[in-house]
């Protein structure tokens, strides 16, 4: 709808108000934030009458937002490690509950993902102050490439554009990952990550171009858990397509392969997308949370790690 944006300002300027009237209460209700968004869009949005489907859509999105408020900030503090919540901006802070809410829990046939990010960089921009956009579109950004990049199907309405191009035709990202794994006081371990939305996985990154794929799995492997590790075989392969918001459609080739280390402290660098590493026994990784397409991975690795 031709509004929507203006809606969603409100909204912005209403969780604002909610927000700043006592920062560290636990007992501000909804109520509150209704009763703001109907004075708000009075004042701040005259075309937009009671009963509209745009105001409908504010007040849609204002209590969605409140009902998700705990798993949003949970996901912000993770996503932006170097910022405590209470230490974003109330601009930049509701900002991204904005577009984390539509991000995760909106209806992707009416909000799809480049929407819900591409709107709250520009609330950023309009209310928040001079890197606002940047500190949105980076914390945003990370999530969606954790989220699986959501949308990923979706076809463009353009008929020529990067969003829309054969199967064939779609760059290639070539990835390397490894199922780790090290022995320590006659256990075998392996080294894991875990990341904002729960679950835990393999580590893993991007090749350079034309880079071989064990040594770049090795260069990756060495940035994001800190540790040296030597190929011993490849476990498996395989390959989706994923939609970025700037580049279109790619299809990701991930290379995954055994590989030993020894047994010392997991540096986890720095990243959006993850906030934990951690050494686990091989035969007590049953209960974790993992990705449906990892466990077959992990359970074919183990299987193939060689006696002492």
């Amino acid at each position: 709808m031709a509004n929507r944006h203006l809606a969603r300002s409100v909204v912005l300027q209403s969780l604002f108000e909610w927000d700043f009237r006592d920062n560290k209460s636990d007992k501000k209700s909804d109520g509150l934030l209704v009763d703001a968004i109907d004075r708000d869009a009075t004042e701040f949005a005259p075309g937009i009458k009671r009963g509209d489907a745009d105001m409908k859509f504010m007040q849609d999105l204002g209590k969605g937002v409140l009902s998700k408020r705990p798993e949003i900030d949970t996901i912000i503090t993770k996503a932006a490690p170097d910022w405590p919540l209470d230490k974003i901006s109330i601009v930049d802070r509701n900002v991204l509950r904005i577009g984390l809410y539509e991000l995760l829990f909106a209806d992707r046939e009416e909000v799809p993902a480049k929407v819900a990010i591409n709107e709250a960089i520009e609330l950023a921009k309009s209310f928040g102050g001079e890197n606002s956009g940047k500190f949105v579109n980076g914390v945003l950004g990370s999530v969606y490439k954790e989220l699986g990049e959501p949308g990923k199907d979706a076809v463009s309405k353009k008929k020529d554009d990067k969003f829309n191009i054969p199967y064939e035709k779609m760059p290639i990202i070539k990835l390397g990952g490894a199922v780790v794994f090290a022995r320590h006081e006659n256990d075998i371990y392996l080294a894991l990550v875990h990341d904002v939305f729960g679950h835990w996985t393999l580590s893993k990154g991007g090749l350079d171009e034309g880079e071989d794929v064990k040594a770049g799995t090795i260069r990756k492997l060495k940035e994001e858990i800190g540790i040296d590790v030597k190929i011993l075989k490849e476990v498996a392969a395989n390959e989706y397509v994923a939609t970025h918001p700037e580049k279109g459609k790619l299809r990701k080739q991930v290379t995954y392969f055994l590989a030993e280390a020894t047994y010392e402290p997991l540096t986890l660098k720095q990243s959006g997308g993850l906030d934990k590493a951690q050494w686990f026994k091989a035969d007590e990784i049953g209960d974790l949370n993992f990705y449906d397409d990892m466990m077959p991975i992990i359970a074919k690795a183990v299987k193939l790690i060689p006696k002492k």
